[in-house]
């Protein structure tokens, strides 16, 4: 999922950038300086992020998309090789 960039998270976007940084609410919280409660309290909408703590989160947020994008550009590259692979099989035969 690519986001609109902002500076606000709603609470299953902020859910769904640590799990996309494969990080448990411990380690998300350890990212923050905060108690891994706070991460649960994001998650659930019932307090939200300081202005530095969305900010910090946004460049999260980039670095997972990226990383997103270069590993489905890897999987198209390495589809398109597979494909061109076997037409070029198919077309000795």
């Amino acid at each position: 999922m690519i986001w609109q960039h902002c500076l606000y998270m709603t609470r299953q976007q902020i859910a769904q950038l640590r799990k996309d940084l494969g990080l448990s609410q411990v380690q998300f919280a350890q990212l923050f300086d905060v108690h891994f409660m706070t991460v649960s309290k994001w998650e659930r909408g019932e307090s939200t992020p300081s202005a530095y703590q969305f900010a910090f989160m946004e460049q999260f947020r980039k670095k997972a998309d990226d990383e997103k994008a270069k590993a489905q550009e890897e999987r198209l590259l390495v589809g398109a090789g597979v494909i061109a692979a076997l037409l070029f099989l198919l077309s000795r035969g």
